[in-house]
């Protein structure tokens, strides 16, 4: 059975899906991109968490 570091990790990964569908959806510029699909892969929870709170909206 899958234990709640399981479960914590399947949530990561689907916020940061989420995040990146987002930021590739984004009319942000191509450099823009880039940089916070960086920081969304190497740095996934806080990548998501600055993402989230300061990234490119629209």
């Amino acid at each position: 059975m899958m234990g709640f570091g399981g479960l914590l990790g399947l949530v990561v990964l689907v916020l940061d899906v989420y995040a990146l569908v987002k930021i590739f959806q984004s009319s942000a510029g191509t450099g823009n991109k880039v940089l916070w699909i960086v920081l969304v892969l190497l740095f996934p929870v806080l990548g998501f968490l600055f993402w989230f709170l300061m990234g490119p909206k629209g």
